[in-house]
This record gives C-alpha cells, sequence and structure tokens, in this order.
C-alpha cells in the first residue's frame, strides 16, 4: 500500500487525490488553512470544485510536515511560478528515494526549466515523473472516461506507480519520453490561447481547426529541438492534451484566449480568474526558446505581440493569414 501526497489543492491537484483515496492512503496539502479545513469537514472545495463531493478518506492539511509524514509517493500539483519556491519547502521532508511525479503544465520563468529538472535540482536522486494528458478536472472528477501518460525516465518505476493514480474510469498509459510529455503540456497552452482569441474574434470552426493543426506543428518542432520525442507529440501529451485545452470551455488558457479576443487586456482577465492560466508566461519563454533553436514560432509570435499590447488580435490574424506560402511539412515554416 502506497502512500500518497498531493501538493496543491487547485482543481487539478484534488482531483487527483479524491481519485486516489480510495485505493491509497492519500493527502492533500492546502496553501490556504480554510480550505483545508473545509475539505476535512464538508468534504468539499468550493473555490476550485463547486459543486462536486469529495472522498470521505481524502485527508487535507495546511501544515507541509503533517501532509509529507511517511510519505511514499509525492505528486506536485502547483502552478510553475511557485514550484521551485514551494518544492525546496517540500525537499527538507521527504524520505530518501521518494518519487515525486509532476502535475504542473508549464515551465520555469527566466531558466525556461521543465518541472522535472527543477525537481532534479533540489530534490537529486530520486525518480522523477510527469502524468499528463487531456485532463479536465471537473470531467474526470465526474466520472467521465480519460487517459493520461505518467513518463518516467525508468519505465518499471512508472509501472510500479500505475495503481496510485489509475482507476476503473481513468487510465493512465506508462512512457519514458518525461522532456516531451512536459513540453507538451506546457505548449499547448499558447496554441490554447490563439485558438480561444480566434473564437473571441468570431472565427468559425476551419480557422479553429487551422490554428490548432499549424500550432501543434509549432511545438511539436520545438519540443523535438529540446529532446522530445516526435511521436510524442501525436500522442495523449501532445495532440491529445492540445485538444482538450483548446476547445473546452474548462480550459483556463481557452478563457484567457476568447477574452483576448473580444478586447479586453491580460490585466483584466486574470485578476478575474481564481486559477492561473500558464499560456501567457509560457508563451514569451517559448518566443525565446525558439530564438535558442532558430526556429520560426509565428502563431506564438502574434500571441505575444498581441498579450504585449503592440498588436490588436485582428491584426495578429491578418498578419499570420499574410506570410509568405510555402510547402505544409516544410520543418522550419
Amino acid at each position: 500500500m502506497q502512500r500518497l501526497t498531493v501538493v496543491g489543492a487547485g482543481s487539478w491537484g484534488t482531483t487527483v487525490a479524491s481519485l486516489a483515496a480510495p485505493e491509497v492512503p492519500t493527502r492533500l496539502w492546502c496553501r490556504r488553512r480554510e480550505v483545508a479545513e473545509e475539505i476535512n469537514q464538508r468534504r468539499t472545495n468550493s473555490q476550485y470544485l463547486p459543486g462536486f463531493d469529495l472522498d470521505p478518506s481524502l485527508e487535507a492539511h495546511h501544515g507541509l510536515p503533517a501532509a509529507l509524514a511517511g510519505a511514499d509517493v509525492v505528486a506536485m500539483a502547483v502552478p510553475s511560478h511557485v514550484f521551485r519556491g514551494v518544492l525546496a519547502e517540500v525537499a527538507g521532508h521527504l524520505e530518501p528515494g521518494v518519487p515525486v511525479v509532476s502535475l504542473s503544465k508549464g515551465l520555469e520563468q527566466g531558466s525556461h526549466r521543465r518541472m522535472s529538472e527543477v525537481v532534479a535540482e533540489l530534490a537529486p536522486g530520486r525518480p522523477v515523473g510527469v502524468l499528463t494528458g487531456p485532463n479536465l478536472a471537473r470531467e474526470v472528477l465526474s466520472g467521465s472516461p480519460a487517459a493520461a501518460v505518467l513518463a518516467m525516465a525508468e519505465a518499471a518505476e512508472a509501472e510500479r506507480l500505475l495503481p496510485v493514480f489509475t482507476r476503473r474510469h481513468f487510465r493512465v498509459f506508462v512512457g519514458r519520453d518525461v522532456v516531451g510529455c512536459e513540453l507538451g503540456g506546457a505548449l499547448k497552452n499558447v496554441v490554447a490561447l490563439a485558438v480561444g482569441m480566434a473564437e473571441g474574434l468570431g472565427l468559425a470552426d476551419n480557422t479553429r481547426a487551422a490554428l490548432i493543426t499549424r500550432g501543434l506543428a509549432e511545438l511539436t518542432r520545438l519540443g523535438v529541438a529540446m529532446g522530445g520525442d516526435r511521436g510524442t507529440f501525436a500522442g495523449l501529451a501532445g495532440l491529445g492534451d492540445l485538444l482538450a485545452t483548446c476547445l473546452s470551455p474548462q480550459s483556463r488558457n481557452h478563457h484567457v484566449g476568447v477574452e483576448l479576443g473580444r478586447g479586453r487586456t491580460l490585466g483584466e482577465i486574470t485578476a478575474a480568474m481564481q486559477q492561473v492560466a500558464e499560456g501567457p508566461r509560457t508563451a514569451r519563454a517559448v518566443l525565446e526558446l525558439a530564438g535558442e533553436h532558430g526556429l520560426s514560432m509565428p502563431i506564438a509570435s502574434e500571441l505575444c505581440a498581441v498579450l504585449d499590447g503592440e498588436r490588436d488580435p485582428a491584426e495578429a490574424y491578418g498578419n499570420l493569414l499574410g506570410r509568405s506560402l510555402r510547402p505544409e511539412t516544410e520543418h522550419a515554416s
């Protein structure tokens, strides 16, 4: 019986913890004391998952030492911009050899490091993995069938952890491409912003389909250049996650894009949100990484210009349509 601690009580962290709790002893660390108290007393997390009942055996804690005591597996479910700070506290309470699985989908600002790289730096000498895929928290918690990938360098270690995360309606596949899975989860948020922006402008399904397809080409080029396996971006961690994030109104990044297309500023949009949308931060990192690898990323480039207030959304799409013609499958396009 493996004991799981999930660090971070947002919608996805809470969902993973509630799914795991019936089968393995599970604790959930909550940054805010009142969230932990609500989960323990009412079995709800009304801020992030209103209308859902959580598993009665789930334990919530506000203190990290109590949440991590005796943990055999730790899942990090905090946003990328606070990942390092929280992990630095977590690392001091982990027993040697305890695996750390990232549930976060973003890149560290400034360093552009993936979350598994941050884990390797701050908590070295332990198995590190990523759980990712087309996983909208509310759908998974409601019992709608879904699938994910648990990627770790050692497939045997991932297989050992499958019973912690797999449930009848939530199928988890084993993967070894940690780099590709993390990059797919982070980069798709940028495309979701662009697709949402098109929807906010009133553009039709053909436009969204074209953006998703060309966006997949962009993120695949960059992902492969950074060491990911090309096949990963055609799977659950790439195309699957991309489709869910681009098309669902539950997606935070899709929501931000829609509101941008309607003329609101990024500051206005994020000020009204309770949860973090990783896409705006990731978009700027994508452009910097593309420059380092000598790659053209036109969708990300135009999106960043909108985010920075240098272009309005309609002008950005006009620039994309006006690019010079070239073969569809040209890798540098």
